[in-house]
């Protein structure tokens, strides 16, 4: 079963309604992190514990974002085919 639209809005990482949350081992680690985000613009939460492992994914996510893709454009009935055999794409390859 698809998935039923419930009425909530996904709502961008980074922002003050749903800032990145950062975890890292020292203060001079979590003084750069604070740079990155602060030179970007983004909100964030840093928590700083020793004990835990370094955990920068939600930075990782918003510094590698994904572009979106670019569709192909299709071949027309009336215009040459791209296997290159010189005839029409209907007469052709688009049986």
């Amino acid at each position: 079963m698809g998935k039923i639209f419930d009425g909530k809005r996904n709502v961008k990482l980074g922002t003050s309604k749903h800032p990145a949350v950062v975890n890292v081992k020292t203060k001079k680690r979590m003084e750069e992190v604070a740079k990155i985000f602060e030179k970007n613009g983004w909100e964030c939460t840093i928590e700083v514990a020793q004990d835990k492992p370094e955990d920068i994914t939600d930075l990782e996510m918003l510094l590698n974002w994904p572009k979106p893709r670019e569709a192909e454009q299709k071949v027309g009935r009336n215009d040459p085919c791209p296997c290159g055999s010189g005839n029409k794409y209907k007469k052709c390859c688009g049986k």
